[in-house]
């Protein structure tokens, strides 16, 4: 702490401090507890539904390296709105097109924080 009050990162120092205890906690507690017998954690449905979402989700993330984080969000928006939503090509690419622009004037030209980006925009001029 400052003079002044807190200091950049004060907040979420303990933030994380609070989540990484509360965390070791129910580790903790998770080694006690007996797994019930013959009983599955989560079922094959509840299994698929979740890898329908963290599958795609991962991929982005790895986009977000080859790609930059604006076209990687286009395409996933898009197509996480086609196949799950089961939203049009166009809604769904307009969206996605939205939400990217939204975040590139929020981030790149409102805040001044830069965020990777990749080819595309290096083909704009958007570097």
């Amino acid at each position: 702490m400052a003079e002044d009050g807190p200091q950049s990162g004060y907040f979420p120092f303990y933030i994380g401090v609070i989540i990484c205890i509360a965390s070791m906690v129910n580790f903790v507690l998770a080694l006690r507890v007996k797994a019930a017998d013959g009983e599955s954690f989560v079922s094959t449905e509840q299994l698929k539904s979740v890898l329908s979402v963290a599958i795609p989700t991962l991929v982005y993330v790895l986009a977000i390296q080859f790609l930059g984080i604006y076209a990687a969000s286009i395409v996933f928006i898009a197509l996480f709105m086609m196949w799950l939503g089961k939203y049009g090509w166009l809604r769904s690419a307009l969206v996605g097109c939205g939400v990217s622009v939204a975040f590139f004037v929020m981030f790149e030209i409102w805040f001044h924080v830069p965020l990777p980006k990749g080819p595309i925009e290096a083909m704009l001029g958007l570097n």
